[in-house]
């Protein structure tokens, strides 16, 4: 389905409403494990194409990356990924932990 950025709090508050599952990366540019998180997650995206992928940059969208941190109280990280299910985080990880394995563990679509 593949990948959308998000930029503002109201792009994340309409997910949180309408979709019933996707993952959400928090991604940082000026990091070397970011990008290869980066990478990982979206060659999980494209092997996996009923899911949706969203990303932000935390340069560019930090009022959004607090608004994940406080409002699912989960210390911010970056990278960082989440899967999100109505609503709720079912699983988060970041940096090195960040694989298209571990995504795949994870994400078991039924």
């Amino acid at each position: 389905m593949g990948l959308s950025k998000l930029e503002q709090m109201e792009e994340l508050q309409s997910l949180l409403a309408k979709e019933e599952s996707y993952l959400l990366f928090k991604h940082s540019l000026t990091c070397p494990i970011s990008q290869a998180a980066f990478e990982q997650f979206n060659q999980y995206l494209e092997e996996n194409k009923e899911i949706k992928g969203y990303y932000l940059t935390v340069q560019e969208s930090r009022p959004l990356s607090n608004y994940i941190e406080d409002h699912f109280s989960i210390k911010h990280e970056s990278p960082q990924i989440f899967y999100l299910k109505n609503g709720s985080v079912k699983w988060h990880t970041s940096h090195q932990n960040i694989t298209k394995d571990a995504i795949k563990k994870e994400v078991n679509l039924d």
